[in-house]
């Protein structure tokens, strides 16, 4: 064999797993043939945080008055915030790049497909290897409705080549609730556009509602129990058709999920399982169908979260190349939406919690100290759901500035298994909003005692 391990794919989970097992001794190849690093760096967690933050100087200059300061907010250059936002991601291509090459892995910079089980055509030359992983990620897909094209995807918004005036965003997810913030926050009038009746379907639903009410606060026009029909373009405007009605504005932008990038890579010809949505079905171990073939990361649809597949691809390069056989808890996993104000949660929502047994809810929902002077409509809401047998707090979840950042080391004590009583006797950092967590005394609700009783 060529190899004793080739990737494909220089994402996070791929780049991890390559560099980790060229330092175990194994002779590694690695294919990309788009741009290293992946989705995360390039047009998805990285670049979207930067936007995210731009609109927020905008927010900060209005918010300033409230504490003597008179500063004019001129109008914003997007030119030049994409120029800057490109030459960081370059700096951050050239880094994964060179964390590969320092590894002694060989690069291949083009695309990868499988002839047989253990040979590859890579750019058109004949590769073989002992070990395959599958790590090429997902990409955004646009609704199946007619005019479909005339929308974009999160992939070209990072590239736009000036600030529309009025964007419609259709999705509910991640990225449609991070991109309205973005626009409006950058000037734009925002539309969202979705079909449940709130956002972030999945997440607890105290977050949802308090996202919907954050959302409508910032001057972003929600369209809830919405189904589009088609899409046509008049003149300069697109205009977005319903039921009996219809929606002019300048971009139409589609944020209606992701599917995993597994097409034409040869799967079905040698007997690797994927699902009907073609994602690439693994073991706890990462293993395929095909016992010396692995898949991480997005490609699994399992957890899209670039920590997870960076995870994972440490975990297996272990595994195989380190004498150190382990797997990935995707138990727990803390994450965050950088929407306005961003979001934060860890474990089990109220209602996952709840359908196994009864359990204790806290809820504290308050004006940040920062906005009793600037006058801005913003709330934070904090809640933490308690295992009422255990007193271990199985969820706690947050809107509000700076939730990610409190979030990461509250994940840390749910992952340990920490009681409510832990965190009562815990002392806050005063004034802060992360002190709210160890202050809740006053049950909101008990929730799942039905479920119980059964």
């Amino acid at each position: 064999m060529d190899f004793d391990l080739f990737v494909i794919g220089g994402g996070s989970a791929g780049v991890r797993c390559a560099r980790i097992a060229a330092g175990h001794g194994a002779k590694v190849g690695v294919a990309e043939e788009r741009f290293w690093g992946g989705t995360c760096v390039n047009v998805g967690c990285v670049p979207k945080k930067l936007l995210v933050q731009a609109g927020e100087y905008g927010a900060w200059a209005e918010d300033a008055a409230g504490f003597g300061w008179t500063i004019r907010k001129g109008p914003h250059d997007w030119n030049k915030l994409i120029a800057a936002k490109d030459k960081e991601i370059g700096r951050l291509n050239g880094i994964y790049k060179r964390l590969l090459d320092n590894a002694g892995a060989t690069i291949f910079e083009a695309r990868a497909t499988f002839i047989d089980p253990h040979t590859l055509d890579v750019g058109g030359k004949r590769v073989t290897a002992k070990t395959i992983v599958v790590a090429t990620g997902g990409h955004p897909v646009r609704l199946d409705i007619p005019g479909a094209e005339l929308g974009i995807i999160s992939d070209t918004a990072f590239f736009l080549p000036h600030m529309p005036k009025r964007v419609a965003i259709m999705g509910s997810g991640y990225i449609a609730v991070e991109f309205a913030g973005i626009f409006a926050g950058l000037g734009a009038h925002v539309d969202l556009v979705y079909r449940q009746p709130l956002p972030l379907r999945g997440f607890d639903m105290d977050l949802r509602e308090s996202l919907a009410e954050a959302l409508v606060a910032q001057g972003i026009d929600v369209h809830p129990n919405s189904h589009p029909k088609r899409i046509e373009a008049s003149g300069n405007e697109k205009v977005l058709h319903f039921e009996g009605h219809a929606l002019h504005t300048d971009l139409v932008f589609f944020a209606t999920g992701r599917a995993p990038a597994t097409k034409g890579l040869g799967l079905e010809t040698i007997g690797v399982t994927t699902n009907d949505a073609g994602a690439v079905m693994v073991d706890s171990n990462l293993r395929t169908s095909v016992p010396h073939i692995y898949a991480m990361g997005d490609v699994t649809d399992r957890l899209n979260l670039t920590p997870v597949a960076t995870a994972e691809g440490h975990a297996l390069a272990d595994s195989l190349f380190g004498n150190h056989s382990r797997t990935v808890s995707l138990q727990n996993v803390p994450t965050a939406v950088f929407s306005t104000p961003p979001i934060a949660t860890c474990g089990l929502t109220e209602e996952e919690a709840a359908s196994r047994g009864p359990v204790d809810v806290y809820v504290s929902k308050f004006t940040p100290m920062r906005h009793t002077l600037t006058g801005r409509a913003r709330k934070s809401m904090l809640k933490l759901v308690v295992d009422q047998a255990t007193q271990k707090v199985v969820g706690a979840h947050m809107l509000g500035e700076d939730a990610p950042e409190i979030m990461q080391g509250l994940a840390i004590a749910i992952v340990m298994g920490a009681t409510k009583a832990d965190f009562d006797r815990t002392i806050g950092i005063h004034p802060t909003a992360a002190e709210e967590f160890v202050t809740l005394r006053t049950r909101s609700r008990v929730a799942g005692i039905a479920k119980a009783a059964e």
